[in-house]
C-alpha cells in the first residue's frame, strides 16, 4: 500500500463523474465537501495487498495514527488516489480496505473521519501547511522484498539471466512515453519545455530532469547571475559531496526527521545517505580549520544538487521533482552580526525578484514546530530576533505558527506570478541548534571559545522549480539575457544566404545565441516558426538588406524596423543583454 499524507489547512473536493462502472453510490446533492484543519491521506491499495488485506489495513491505520499524533490532527480524510501506484488492487478490494479503515477509526471516536467516494473522478483543492512533517509518503506491505544475497551461486545465475535479456526489449521498456497534454494548459511549463526543446523526463530516472541544450542555457544563466551577485555580496562558493556517512545525518537530526525521504546506500559495510539537504556538508567545511572572530561573518554559498524520495504520483514536471539544485548559503556569524546579516539577505532577495519582475505577495514568520531540536529559551531568542528584523525593516508579515524548520524559525517569502498564483521561493532560517550539535566554535576578541550563530537561506529555492515558475510567468517569453534563442536570422531567398551568414557570424562573435533559417519556405512561415520558438529578435534578410548592408528587425512584441544598421543593432543588443534588462 502507498500513501501520501498532507497536513492541511483544508481540503475541498467534489465528485464529478464515475471513473469505474461499479463506483460506490453517493447522495445526488452532496456537492462540495470541505474539511478544515485536517490530515489528508491519499491512498492506493496495491495488488500485493490482496493476499493479507486485514494486516495491511492494520498497518495503514497504525501509520495514520502515528502521523496524526505527530502533527496533532484530529480530522482525517481518507482519499482514494490511484496515481500513487502502477500496480493497483481490484477496485472492490480497494474500496473494502478504505471502508474497513474508516470503521476502525469511527469505533475509537478519537478522530473525525471523512472518506472521499471511491471510483469517481473528483476535483479537489488542498492547502498544505508546508512545515517539515506536512508532506510524508509511506509504502508498506506484509511481503517486503527479499534482500539480495551476495552469494556466488545464485548471483551468477541471476547475472547470466540478466545478460541474456534482449537489448531491444530493454530499449522498448525505457523509451520515453509521450507527455499527455490533454489536461494541461497551453502555458504549462511541461508543454513549453517540450515545444521549445528545453528538457524532458524519462522513466529511467523518475522525477529527474534531462536538460537539453536550450534548457541548460536557462539554468546556466540563472547560475551565472547568482554567482555574480553573491561575489559582490561577500559570499564564498563551496561544493560538498552528494553522498555522506550516516553519522553526519544522525548528528544533524535529519536522520530522525527525514529518513523516509532519503536515498540510502552502502560502501564497505558503512551506511551512507544521498544528501537531501546541503547544510551538514557546510558544517564540515566550517570545521575544517580553526576560526576567530575576524573570520566572521563567513558566508558560504553552494549550488548543491540534492535528492529526496517522492511518490511517483505526486511528481509534477519541474514543480515537484526528486533531484534538484538548491541555491543554498550558510552564514556563520556572531549574535551581534546576526541582525545585519538577515537584513542583507532580505536586500539580496529583493534584488533578485525585482530583476525577474516578480512581486512579493506576502511574507511569513514561521515559528517552532512540535517536533524540534533545541531548548525553548533558544527558540524564544531566535523567534524574537527574526521578528525584530521584520519590524525594523517595516515589512508586513503573517505569523505561521508551528511551521518552522526543526532546528529553527524562519522567514518565508511568497511571490506572485502573472497568473495570480503564489509561490514560496526564498527563505531565511535562524539556527542556534546545529552549531551546538556540531560543536562549531570561534575564538572571540577576549580569547574565549564561543559558538557562532548559523543562518540557512535560499534565493531561488529550487532552480528547477524557479525555471518552471519563470516559464509559466512569462509564457516562455524570457528576457534576452536568459533566452536560449536570442536572435533568429531569416533569409528571403537563396541569394541572401551569404550576407545572412555574415550577420550570424557577427552575432556569435559578440556572444549571442543566434540561429539561421535559410530553408526554402515562405518568409511568412519562417517568421511564424521563429515566433513559436520565442526568439527575442527576428532579422529578415532580403535583397534590399543585402544591397544596403542593413537589417529588418522584428521584436518579439511585433514591432518592425527597417534599414537598421548592423553595428548599432548589435550595440543595443549588447547593452540589453549585459544590463540584464
Amino acid at each position: 500500500m502507498k500513501i501520501l499524507a498532507l497536513h492541511a489547512d483544508f481540503i475541498e473536493f467534489e465528485a464529478k463523474k464515475k471513473a469505474i462502472k461499479d463506483a460506490e453510490e453517493i447522495p445526488e446533492k452532496e456537492g462540495k465537501v470541505r474539511v478544515e484543519e485536517c490530515l489528508v491521506i491519499f491512498s492506493a491499495v496495491e495488488k500485493r495487498d490482496e493476499e493479507d488485506l486485514k494486516k495491511v489495513i492494520d498497518i495503514y491505520v497504525k501509520e495514520i495514527k502515528d502521523i496524526a499524533t505527530q502533527v496533532k490532527a484530529k480530522n482525517i480524510v481518507l482519499y482514494p488516489y490511484a496515481h500513487l501506484s502502477s500496480s493497483l488492487a481490484a477496485p472492490k478490494i480497494a474500496e473494502e480496505a478504505l471502508k474497513e479503515a474508516e470503521k476502525i477509526f469511527s469505533k475509537e471516536k478519537e478522530y473525525h473521519i471523512t472518506r472521499a467516494p471511491f471510483g469517481w473522478y473528483k476535483s479537489f483543492n488542498v492547502a498544505c501547511k508546508g512545515h517539515p512533517l506536512s508532506e510524508l509518503s509511506r509504502s508498506f506491505s506484509t511481503h517486503p522484498e527479499e534482500e539480495e544475497v551476495p552469494a556466488h551461486g545464485e548471483a551468477k545465475v541471476k547475472a547470466a539471466k540478466e545478460e541474456a535479456i534482449d537489448p531491444k526489449k530493454l530499449l522498448a521498456q525505457i523509451s520515453r512515453a509521450r507527455l499527455d497534454t490533454s489536461k494541461l494548459k497551453d502555458n504549462d511549463h511541461r508543454i513549453l519545455g517540450q515545444k521549445l526543446d528545453l528538457f524532458s523526463f524519462h522513466d529511467v530516472a523518475p522525477g529527474m530532469v534531462f536538460y537539453h541544450d536550450k534548457g541548460l542555457t536557462i539554468y546556466n544563466e540563472l547560475v551565472q547571475f547568482w554567482r555574480e551577485e553573491h561575489r559582490k555580496s561577500g559570499y564564498q562558493e563551496i561544493s560538498t559531496p552528494q553522498i555522506l556517512d550516516k553519522k553526519l545525518w544522525l548528528i544533524s537530526g535529519h536522520w530522525d526527521k527525514y529518513k523516509e525521504n532519503i536515498f540510502l546506500t552502502e560502501y564497505e559495510r558503512r551506511e551512507f545517505a544521498v544528501k537531501p539537504m546541503n547544510c551538514p556538508g557546510g558544517m564540515m567545511v566550517y570545521k575544517s580549520s580553526p576560526k576567530t572572530y575576524r573570520d566572521l561573518p563567513l558566508r558560504a554559498g553552494e549550488l548543491g544538487i540534492v535528492h529526496r524520495q517522492e511518490m511517483s504520483g505526486v511528481l509534477a514536471g519541474l514543480f515537484r521533482v526528486i533531484k534538484f539544485t538548491q541555491d543554498d548559503a550558510h552564514i556563520f556569524c556572531t549574535e551581534e552580526q546576526m541582525e545585519l546579516e538577515i537584513k542583507n539577505i532580505i536586500d539580496l532577495i529583493e534584488l533578485f525578484f525585482k530583476k525577474f519582475k516578480l512581486e512579493f505577495d506576502h511574507v511569513e514568520l514561521s515559528t517552532r514546530p512540535e517536533k524540534r531540536i533545541g531548548e525553548d529559551k533558544v527558540w524564544d531568542k531566535a523567534e524574537k530576533a527574526l521578528e525584530d528584523v521584520l519590524k525594523k525593516n517595516k515589512m508586513k508579515y503573517k505569523v505561521n505558527a508551528g511551521d518552522g524548520a526543526f532546528y529553527g524559525p524562519k522567514i518565508d517569502f511568497h511571490v506572485k506570478d502573472s497568473l495570480g498564483r503564489t509561490w514560496q521561493c526564498s527563505t531565511i532560517q535562524l539556527d542556534f541548534a546545529m552549531p551546538e550539535r556540531f560543536e562549531l566554535e570561534y575564538v572571540d576578541k577576549d580569547g574565549k571559545m564561543k559558538r557562532p550563530v548559523m543562518l540557512h537561506r535560499v534565493i531561488y529555492g529550487s532552480l528547477e522549480r524557479f525555471i518552471g515558475i519563470m516559464l509559466e510567468h512569462t509564457n516562455g517569453n524570457l528576457p534576452l539575457w536568459i533566452s536560449p534563442l536570442q536572435v533568429k536570422v531569416l533569409t528571403v531567398t537563396d541569394r541572401n544566404t551569404d550576407f545572412a551568414q555574415q550577420i550570424l557570424q557577427k552575432l556569435h562573435e559578440n556572444g549571442f545565441r543566434a540561429e539561421l533559417d535559410d530553408r526554402t519556405e515562405t518568409i511568412g512561415k519562417k517568421v511564424r516558426d521563429a515566433q513559436m520558438e520565442k526568439a527575442n529578435y527576428i532579422l529578415t534578410i532580403g535583397d534590399k538588406e543585402v544591397e544596403k548592408k542593413c537589417l529588418a528587425v522584428r521584436t518579439r512584441g511585433g514591432d518592425v524596423k527597417f534599414d537598421v544598421k548592423v553595428e548599432s543593432f548589435i550595440q543595443e543588443l549588447v547593452e540589453e543583454r549585459d544590463k540584464r534588462k
